[in-house]
């Protein structure tokens, strides 16, 4: 169990872990692990870069931060409350000239889309897509004090929605917020698997149209719950492979060759997940593991950075290293004012 002085800085630890496992994987992402390695050098001293640039993953999780921020600020956190202010800072995003941190296709077009005052948001989400863009950026919803569990999950499902629509999308940003929520509550590590599929089952079949409204009309699913149920499957089946993963773990293997690559949500998840449950009381280790990869290094480092510093709270990070990232003062001011 993590100390009270943990506790007390879990949300500022888990955004600027988040932003350090970005920064970390920003220089590996779309290389082989040999690659990185001839490099960085032995992946267990990857140094942050100088300077720590942070990319798209960093940037949609202030975004959606800010959103939810002034959401919660009006009140008791609804659908349609969420929805406006999280679509005005995914377009704000979209706009920005500092959006040249090879942003995915997904979220391009589909804040392209969202621009259009008049069209409804579920007219601009990208029903095809489960790209790891709908929960690389999903901390907020889990950091956020005083929600309820089915506004965590709602919202969650929703800030996915707004640009990927699949099913599988939907269940994984859900499962991550679920994840960063009980880190920071003081789950053990070695608990959040059983943790997390017992939460996927339990809602396999929960349509939160609530939240959603008819979007899963758009697809080709019969019911609501059969779509998903489809995107619960996809996350349970991930949740295998991690089982299997930690049962016989080799920090020296390329993790992505447990768990997957993490182009997509629920493989982005895992793998995540992964590299911070091989290490979970040394934080450096994990993000670096994370960033020596073959697949989405900084997004499956964004994501062991997010669950490390929900863990271990904002002590985990070196002053050296947290002084120098990108948008410190907006990552520690969001985070700061949720720990308070």
């Amino acid at each position: 169990m993590m100390s009270t002085g943990a506790m007390g800085t879990v949300a500022t630890g888990s955004l600027i872990g988040l932003a350090l496992g970005d920064a970390l994987g920003f220089p590996t992402e779309f290389n082989d692990v040999p690659s990185i390695l001839a490099k960085c050098g032995p992946w267990r001293r990857m140094a942050l870069p100088d300077p720590a640039f942070v990319t798209d993953d960093t940037q949609m999780t202030l975004a959606l931060g800010r959103g939810l921020r002034t959401a919660l600020g009006r009140g008791a956190l609804t659908p349609s409350g969420l929805a406006a202010p999280v679509r005005e800072e995914y377009v704000a995003w979209w706009r920005s000239p500092d959006n040249n941190r090879a942003p995915g296709a997904t979220c391009l077009s589909a804040c392209a889309l969202l621009a259009d005052e008049g069209r409804p948001w579920a007219e601009a989400s990208r029903m095809g897509s489960k790209g790891c863009g709908a929960n690389m950026r999903v901390a907020p919803i889990g950091l956020a004090p005083g929600l309820s569990l089915p506004q965590r999950s709602g919202a969650a499902q929703l800030q996915s929605a707004l640009t990927h629509g699949h099913p599988t999308a939907l269940a994984a940003s859900d499962l991550t917020a679920r994840a960063v929520r009980a880190l920071a509550d003081g789950t053990p590590p070695a608990e959040l698997p059983g943790l997390l599929r017992a939460y996927a089952e339990d809602h396999r079949t929960v349509y939160r149209e609530d939240w959603l409204g008819d979007l899963w009309r758009r697809s080709q699913d019969p019911s609501a719950e059969a779509f998903i149920a489809r995107g619960w499957d996809d996350c349970l089946g991930v949740l295998d492979r991690l089982d299997a993963a930690l049962g016989a773990p080799d920090p020296e293997a390329d993790p992505c060759l447990a768990t997957g690559a993490g182009w997509i949500a629920e493989e982005a998840l895992a793998t995540g997940l992964f590299c911070f449950l091989l290490f979970p009381d040394e934080p450096l280790t994990a993000l670096r593991r994370a960033a020596c990869t073959s697949g989405d290094s900084d997004s499956i480092a964004c994501l062991s950075g997010a669950f490390a510093g929900a863990h271990l709270g904002a002590g985990a990070w070196p002053g050296e290293w947290a002084s120098r990232i990108e948008y410190r003062d907006e990552l520690l001011a969001l985070g700061e004012a949720w720990d308070a």
